[in-house]
Protein backbone atom coordinates (compact mmCIF):
# COMPACT_ATOMS: atom_id res chain seq x y z
CA UNK A 1 0.00 0.00 0.00
CA UNK A 2 1.33 3.46 -0.90
CA UNK A 3 2.07 5.98 1.86
CA UNK A 4 -0.57 8.35 0.38
CA UNK A 5 -3.23 5.70 0.99
CA UNK A 6 -2.09 5.31 4.60
CA UNK A 7 -2.34 9.03 5.43
CA UNK A 8 -5.99 8.96 6.61
CA UNK A 9 -5.21 6.06 8.97
CA UNK A 10 -2.09 7.76 10.31
CA UNK A 11 -4.00 10.99 10.93
CA UNK A 12 -6.68 9.06 12.77
CA UNK A 13 -4.08 7.36 14.97
CA UNK A 14 -2.43 10.70 15.66
CA UNK A 15 -5.76 12.08 16.88
CA UNK A 16 -6.36 9.09 19.16
CA UNK A 17 -2.84 8.75 20.56
CA UNK A 18 -1.60 12.30 20.20
CA UNK A 19 0.16 14.17 22.97
CA UNK A 20 -2.98 16.12 23.73
CA UNK A 21 -4.87 13.01 24.74
CA UNK A 22 -2.18 11.80 27.12
CA UNK A 23 -2.66 8.18 25.96
CA UNK A 24 0.47 8.01 23.83
CA UNK A 25 3.04 9.29 26.30
CA UNK A 26 3.34 10.64 29.84
CA UNK A 27 3.83 14.38 30.36
CA UNK A 28 7.56 15.19 30.42
CA UNK A 29 9.27 17.28 33.10
CA UNK A 30 11.29 19.77 31.07
CA UNK A 31 12.64 21.95 33.89
CA UNK A 32 12.41 22.53 37.63
CA UNK A 33 13.22 25.80 39.41
CA UNK A 34 13.31 26.98 43.03
CA UNK A 35 13.42 30.73 43.59
CA UNK A 36 13.96 32.44 46.97
CA UNK A 37 12.22 35.84 47.16
CA UNK A 38 11.87 38.27 50.12
CA UNK A 39 8.18 37.40 50.62
CA UNK A 40 8.02 33.81 49.33
CA UNK A 41 9.75 30.73 47.93
CA UNK A 42 8.58 29.87 44.42
CA UNK A 43 8.63 26.29 43.10
CA UNK A 44 8.13 25.93 39.34
CA UNK A 45 7.67 22.66 37.46
CA UNK A 46 7.80 23.01 33.68
CA UNK A 47 5.95 20.30 31.75
CA UNK A 48 5.20 19.26 28.19
CA UNK A 49 1.46 19.11 29.04
CA UNK A 50 -0.85 20.63 31.62
CA UNK A 51 -1.03 18.09 34.49
CA UNK A 52 -3.69 17.04 36.96
CA UNK A 53 -2.39 17.96 40.42
CA UNK A 54 -3.10 18.16 44.13
CA UNK A 55 -1.02 20.21 46.59
CA UNK A 56 -1.25 19.95 50.39
CA UNK A 57 0.87 20.36 53.54
CA UNK A 58 1.76 17.94 56.32
CA UNK A 59 3.28 18.46 59.80
CA UNK A 60 5.90 16.56 61.83
CA UNK A 61 8.06 17.14 59.86
CA UNK A 62 6.80 20.10 57.85
CA UNK A 63 6.28 19.11 54.21
CA UNK A 64 4.55 20.31 51.07
CA UNK A 65 3.29 17.41 48.94
CA UNK A 66 2.55 17.75 45.23
CA UNK A 67 0.77 14.82 43.55
CA UNK A 68 0.57 14.81 39.73
CA UNK A 69 -0.47 12.36 37.06
CA UNK A 70 2.47 10.05 36.25
CA UNK A 71 5.35 11.97 34.69
CA UNK A 72 8.40 11.15 32.61
CA UNK A 73 11.22 12.72 34.63
CA UNK A 74 13.70 13.66 31.91
CA UNK A 75 15.92 15.91 34.03
CA UNK A 76 19.26 14.39 35.10
CA UNK A 77 19.65 14.11 38.87
CA UNK A 78 22.61 16.53 38.85
CA UNK A 79 20.46 19.18 37.13
CA UNK A 80 17.61 18.94 39.65
CA UNK A 81 17.83 21.57 42.44
CA UNK A 82 17.36 20.00 45.86
CA UNK A 83 16.86 23.06 48.07
CA UNK A 84 16.41 26.81 48.18
CA UNK A 85 14.58 29.37 50.30
CA UNK A 86 12.11 27.60 52.59
CA UNK A 87 12.73 24.25 50.86
CA UNK A 88 15.42 22.22 52.68
CA UNK A 89 15.12 19.05 50.56
CA UNK A 90 13.27 17.91 47.45
CA UNK A 91 12.36 14.32 46.55
CA UNK A 92 10.31 12.90 43.70
CA UNK A 93 9.23 9.51 42.41
CA UNK A 94 6.35 7.22 41.50
CA UNK A 95 4.00 7.16 44.50
CA UNK A 96 1.29 4.87 43.10
CA UNK A 97 0.37 3.57 39.64
CA UNK A 98 -0.48 6.68 37.62
CA UNK A 99 0.68 9.17 40.29
CA UNK A 100 4.04 10.96 40.63
CA UNK A 101 4.73 12.60 44.00
CA UNK A 102 7.05 15.53 44.73
CA UNK A 103 7.82 16.20 48.41
CA UNK A 104 9.27 19.54 49.53
CA UNK A 105 10.71 19.37 53.06
CA UNK A 106 10.93 22.49 55.21
CA UNK A 107 12.70 22.99 58.51
CA UNK A 108 9.99 25.44 59.64
CA UNK A 109 6.21 25.78 59.20
CA UNK A 110 5.16 26.84 55.70
CA UNK A 111 1.88 27.85 54.10
CA UNK A 112 0.94 27.32 50.46
CA UNK A 113 0.33 30.94 49.42
CA UNK A 114 -0.93 30.12 45.91
CA UNK A 115 -0.98 27.42 43.23
CA UNK A 116 -1.57 28.20 39.59
CA UNK A 117 -0.79 27.12 36.02
CA UNK A 118 0.92 29.32 33.45
CA UNK A 119 0.27 28.55 29.77
CA UNK A 120 3.16 27.94 27.35
CA UNK A 121 4.81 30.88 25.58
CA UNK A 122 7.73 31.42 23.20
CA UNK A 123 10.34 30.33 25.78
CA UNK A 124 8.50 28.13 28.30
CA UNK A 125 6.21 25.10 28.32
CA UNK A 126 3.27 24.59 30.72
CA UNK A 127 4.31 25.69 34.23
CA UNK A 128 2.90 24.61 37.58
CA UNK A 129 3.75 27.33 40.11
CA UNK A 130 3.58 26.79 43.88
CA UNK A 131 4.34 29.78 46.12
CA UNK A 132 5.25 29.13 49.76
CA UNK A 133 5.56 31.49 52.71
CA UNK A 134 6.85 30.97 56.24
CA UNK A 135 4.29 31.06 59.07
CA UNK A 136 4.13 30.30 62.80
CA UNK A 137 3.28 26.82 64.03
CA UNK A 138 -0.14 28.06 65.15
CA UNK A 139 -0.83 29.64 61.76
CA UNK A 140 0.29 26.43 60.03
CA UNK A 141 -2.22 24.37 62.04
CA UNK A 142 -4.99 26.77 61.03
CA UNK A 143 -4.00 27.09 57.38
CA UNK A 144 -3.63 23.43 56.33
CA UNK A 145 -5.50 23.24 53.04
CA UNK A 146 -5.46 21.42 49.73
CA UNK A 147 -5.26 22.83 46.19
CA UNK A 148 -6.31 20.69 43.23
CA UNK A 149 -6.80 20.96 39.50
CA UNK A 150 -10.22 20.51 37.94
CA UNK A 151 -9.02 17.25 36.36
CA UNK A 152 -8.86 14.49 38.97
CA UNK A 153 -5.86 12.29 39.67
CA UNK A 154 -6.25 8.51 39.15
CA UNK A 155 -7.58 6.54 42.11
CA UNK A 156 -5.04 4.15 43.70
CA UNK A 157 -5.37 0.47 42.83
CA UNK A 158 -5.85 -2.21 45.52
CA UNK A 159 -2.65 -3.64 46.99
CA UNK A 160 -3.33 -7.19 45.79
CA UNK A 161 -5.82 -9.17 43.79
CA UNK A 162 -6.00 -12.89 44.47
CA UNK A 163 -7.33 -15.03 41.64
CA UNK A 164 -8.64 -18.59 41.72
CA UNK A 165 -5.35 -19.69 40.14
CA UNK A 166 -3.42 -18.03 42.99
CA UNK A 167 -5.50 -19.80 45.62
CA UNK A 168 -5.02 -23.16 43.89
CA UNK A 169 -1.23 -22.76 43.79
CA UNK A 170 0.31 -25.30 46.15
CA UNK A 171 3.86 -23.98 45.91
CA UNK A 172 5.64 -22.36 48.86
CA UNK A 173 4.96 -18.61 48.80
CA UNK A 174 7.90 -16.29 49.49
CA UNK A 175 7.32 -12.54 49.52
CA UNK A 176 10.37 -10.45 48.64
CA UNK A 177 10.23 -6.82 49.68
CA UNK A 178 12.73 -4.42 48.04
CA UNK A 179 12.86 -1.54 50.54
CA UNK A 180 12.01 2.10 49.77
CA UNK A 181 11.21 3.10 46.17
CA UNK A 182 9.68 5.96 44.22
CA UNK A 183 9.67 9.18 46.22
CA UNK A 184 11.62 7.44 49.03
CA UNK A 185 15.19 6.76 47.79
CA UNK A 186 16.50 5.21 51.02
CA UNK A 187 20.22 5.53 51.74
CA UNK A 188 22.55 7.23 49.28
CA UNK A 189 25.97 5.73 48.51
CA UNK A 190 29.23 7.63 48.42
CA UNK A 191 29.05 7.58 44.61
CA UNK A 192 25.45 8.88 44.61
CA UNK A 193 23.77 5.52 44.00
CA UNK A 194 20.39 5.05 45.70
CA UNK A 195 19.48 2.16 48.00
CA UNK A 196 16.10 1.78 46.24
CA UNK A 197 17.84 0.85 42.97
CA UNK A 198 20.40 -1.52 44.54
CA UNK A 199 17.78 -3.50 46.50
CA UNK A 200 15.32 -3.72 43.59
CA UNK A 201 17.99 -5.20 41.32
CA UNK A 202 19.03 -7.65 44.05
CA UNK A 203 15.42 -8.65 44.82
CA UNK A 204 14.71 -9.39 41.15
CA UNK A 205 17.79 -11.65 40.98
CA UNK A 206 16.69 -13.45 44.15
CA UNK A 207 13.14 -13.90 42.81
CA UNK A 208 14.41 -15.32 39.50
CA UNK A 209 16.64 -17.88 41.21
CA UNK A 210 13.92 -19.02 43.62
CA UNK A 211 11.26 -19.33 40.90
CA UNK A 212 13.64 -21.27 38.65
CA UNK A 213 13.46 -24.15 41.16
CA UNK A 214 9.73 -24.61 40.48
CA UNK A 215 8.77 -25.10 44.14
CA UNK A 216 8.41 -21.42 45.05
CA UNK A 217 5.71 -18.89 44.23
CA UNK A 218 7.53 -15.55 44.59
CA UNK A 219 5.55 -12.36 45.19
CA UNK A 220 7.29 -8.97 45.01
CA UNK A 221 5.97 -6.02 47.03
CA UNK A 222 7.27 -3.84 44.18
CA UNK A 223 8.88 -4.75 40.86
CA UNK A 224 9.65 -1.21 39.69
CA UNK A 225 10.68 2.15 41.13
CA UNK A 226 7.45 2.94 43.01
CA UNK A 227 6.61 3.77 46.62
CA UNK A 228 4.75 1.20 48.76
CA UNK A 229 3.57 1.96 52.30
CA UNK A 230 5.09 -0.14 55.11
CA UNK A 231 1.67 -1.45 56.17
CA UNK A 232 0.83 -2.39 52.56
CA UNK A 233 4.04 -4.41 52.26
CA UNK A 234 3.15 -6.35 55.38
CA UNK A 235 -0.51 -6.78 54.40
CA UNK A 236 0.48 -8.04 50.94
CA UNK A 237 2.40 -10.85 52.63
CA UNK A 238 -0.59 -11.73 54.81
CA UNK A 239 -3.09 -11.67 51.92
CA UNK A 240 -0.77 -13.87 49.85
CA UNK A 241 -0.67 -16.28 52.82
CA UNK A 242 3.12 -16.09 52.62
CA UNK A 243 5.26 -18.77 54.18
CA UNK A 244 8.18 -16.35 54.45
CA UNK A 245 8.72 -12.58 54.10
CA UNK A 246 12.19 -11.20 53.22
CA UNK A 247 12.71 -7.43 53.21
CA UNK A 248 15.87 -6.30 51.39
CA UNK A 249 17.76 -3.13 52.37
CA UNK A 250 21.19 -1.47 52.30
CA UNK A 251 22.15 0.69 55.26
CA UNK A 252 24.18 3.85 55.80
CA UNK A 253 25.90 5.07 58.96
CA UNK A 254 27.87 8.11 60.13
CA UNK A 255 30.78 5.74 60.87
CA UNK A 256 32.18 5.05 57.38
CA UNK A 257 34.26 2.15 58.75
CA UNK A 258 31.16 0.16 59.66
CA UNK A 259 30.56 -2.57 57.08
CA UNK A 260 29.12 -6.04 56.54
CA UNK A 261 25.86 -7.85 55.84
CA UNK A 262 23.40 -8.30 58.71
CA UNK A 263 19.91 -9.72 59.30
CA UNK A 264 17.20 -8.45 61.61
CA UNK A 265 14.13 -9.99 63.22
CA UNK A 266 11.37 -8.43 65.29
CA UNK A 267 11.72 -7.54 68.94
CA UNK A 268 10.26 -4.96 71.30
CA UNK A 269 13.77 -4.24 72.55
CA UNK A 270 16.61 -3.46 70.13
CA UNK A 271 19.68 -5.67 70.44
CA UNK A 272 22.08 -2.70 70.17
CA UNK A 273 22.27 1.01 69.32
CA UNK A 274 22.88 0.38 65.59
CA UNK A 275 19.74 -1.79 65.39
CA UNK A 276 17.72 0.80 67.30
CA UNK A 277 18.85 3.65 65.01
CA UNK A 278 18.16 1.55 61.92
CA UNK A 279 14.62 0.67 63.02
CA UNK A 280 13.82 4.33 63.74
CA UNK A 281 15.11 5.31 60.29
CA UNK A 282 13.31 2.51 58.40
CA UNK A 283 10.05 3.12 60.25
CA UNK A 284 10.04 6.72 58.95
CA UNK A 285 9.73 5.59 55.32
CA UNK A 286 6.05 6.62 55.14
CA UNK A 287 6.86 10.06 56.53
CA UNK A 288 9.59 10.53 53.91
CA UNK A 289 7.08 9.74 51.17
CA UNK A 290 4.66 12.40 52.40
CA UNK A 291 2.10 10.29 54.25
CA UNK A 292 0.31 11.55 57.34
CA UNK A 293 0.57 8.71 59.84
CA UNK A 294 -2.58 7.61 61.63
CA UNK A 295 -2.61 7.22 65.37
CA UNK A 296 -1.72 3.59 66.10
CA UNK A 297 0.33 3.64 69.34
CA UNK A 298 0.60 -0.14 69.44
CA UNK A 299 1.85 -0.16 65.84
CA UNK A 300 5.17 1.52 66.54
CA UNK A 301 5.69 1.32 70.30
CA UNK A 302 4.56 -2.15 71.40
CA UNK A 303 3.92 -5.62 70.03
CA UNK A 304 1.09 -7.87 71.17
CA UNK A 305 2.94 -11.09 71.80
CA UNK A 306 0.16 -13.66 71.56
CA UNK A 307 0.99 -17.30 70.99
CA UNK A 308 0.83 -16.90 67.20
CA UNK A 309 3.24 -13.96 67.25
CA UNK A 310 5.66 -15.80 69.54
CA UNK A 311 5.75 -18.81 67.23
CA UNK A 312 6.20 -16.54 64.18
CA UNK A 313 9.11 -14.76 65.88
CA UNK A 314 10.72 -18.10 66.73
CA UNK A 315 10.46 -19.21 63.07
CA UNK A 316 11.88 -15.87 61.93
CA UNK A 317 14.85 -16.29 64.25
CA UNK A 318 15.43 -19.86 62.99
CA UNK A 319 15.54 -18.64 59.38
CA UNK A 320 17.85 -15.76 60.34
CA UNK A 321 20.34 -18.17 61.89
CA UNK A 322 20.34 -20.22 58.68
CA UNK A 323 21.02 -17.07 56.63
CA UNK A 324 24.03 -16.28 58.81
CA UNK A 325 25.35 -19.81 58.35
CA UNK A 326 24.99 -19.69 54.56
CA UNK A 327 26.49 -16.22 54.15
CA UNK A 328 29.47 -16.36 56.48
CA UNK A 329 31.69 -18.09 53.90
CA UNK A 330 30.46 -15.90 51.03
CA UNK A 331 30.72 -12.31 52.24
CA UNK A 332 31.87 -10.04 55.04
CA UNK A 333 29.32 -10.05 57.88
CA UNK A 334 28.63 -7.35 60.43
CA UNK A 335 29.68 -8.40 63.93
CA UNK A 336 26.76 -10.00 65.86
CA UNK A 337 25.13 -10.55 62.47
CA UNK A 338 21.64 -11.52 63.71
CA UNK A 339 20.15 -8.45 65.40
CA UNK A 340 16.74 -7.40 66.73
CA UNK A 341 14.58 -4.26 66.64
CA UNK A 342 10.98 -3.07 66.29
CA UNK A 343 10.65 -2.82 62.50
CA UNK A 344 7.09 -1.97 61.44
CA UNK A 345 7.44 -3.95 58.21
CA UNK A 346 8.15 -7.17 60.14
CA UNK A 347 5.02 -7.04 62.31
CA UNK A 348 2.80 -9.51 60.44
CA UNK A 349 1.88 -11.73 63.38
CA UNK A 350 1.42 -14.88 61.27
CA UNK A 351 4.20 -14.60 58.64
CA UNK A 352 7.85 -15.40 59.56
CA UNK A 353 9.67 -12.22 58.55
CA UNK A 354 13.27 -10.97 58.33
CA UNK A 355 14.97 -7.81 57.14
CA UNK A 356 18.32 -8.29 55.37
CA UNK A 357 20.76 -5.38 55.28
CA UNK A 358 23.07 -6.23 52.37
CA UNK A 359 25.76 -3.83 53.56
CA UNK A 360 26.56 -0.17 54.22
CA UNK A 361 26.47 2.22 51.26
CA UNK A 362 28.38 4.64 53.49
CA UNK A 363 31.37 2.25 53.44
CA UNK A 364 33.51 2.25 50.24
CA UNK A 365 34.17 -1.52 50.32
CA UNK A 366 30.51 -2.41 50.88
CA UNK A 367 29.37 0.00 48.19
CA UNK A 368 31.73 -1.62 45.67
CA UNK A 369 30.48 -5.05 46.78
CA UNK A 370 26.85 -4.11 46.20
CA UNK A 371 27.63 -2.59 42.80
CA UNK A 372 29.51 -5.76 41.75
CA UNK A 373 27.40 -8.35 39.91
CA UNK A 374 29.72 -11.16 41.06
CA UNK A 375 29.45 -10.16 44.74
CA UNK A 376 25.67 -9.78 44.54
CA UNK A 377 25.38 -13.27 43.03
CA UNK A 378 27.22 -14.67 46.04
CA UNK A 379 24.72 -13.02 48.38
CA UNK A 380 21.74 -14.16 46.30
CA UNK A 381 23.00 -17.76 46.21
CA UNK A 382 23.53 -17.76 49.98
CA UNK A 383 19.99 -16.53 50.60
CA UNK A 384 18.51 -19.12 48.24
CA UNK A 385 20.35 -21.92 50.06
CA UNK A 386 19.08 -20.58 53.41
CA UNK A 387 15.49 -20.53 52.08
CA UNK A 388 15.86 -24.13 50.86
CA UNK A 389 17.27 -25.31 54.19
CA UNK A 390 14.54 -23.52 56.15
CA UNK A 391 11.69 -25.23 54.31
CA UNK A 392 13.42 -28.63 54.40
CA UNK A 393 13.68 -28.16 58.18
CA UNK A 394 10.00 -27.11 58.37
CA UNK A 395 8.97 -30.21 56.44
CA UNK A 396 10.97 -32.44 58.78
CA UNK A 397 9.29 -30.82 61.81
CA UNK A 398 5.89 -31.66 60.37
Amino acid sequence: MHLRALLPLLLCLAMVFGAGSGAWAKPIVKDLRIGAHPDKTRFVLELSEEPAYRVFTLPSPYRVVIDLNELEWALPSAATPKQGGLISMLRHGLFAPGTTRVVLDSESPVKVKSVFMLPPNETNAHRLVVDLEGVSAAAFAESQQSFASERALPKPEPVTRQTAADLADQRITVVIDPGHGGVDPGATGRSGIYEKHIVLSFAKDLARLLEAQGRYNVVMTRDRDIFVKLSDRRELARKAEADLFISIHADSHHDADLRGTSIYTLSETASDSVAAQLAVKENKADLIAGIELEEHPDEVSSILLDLTQRETMNLSARFASMVVEDLKERTHLLRNTHRFAGFVVLKAHDVPSVLVELGFLSNPEDELKLKSERERKQLVQGLVEAVDRYFVWQQSMR
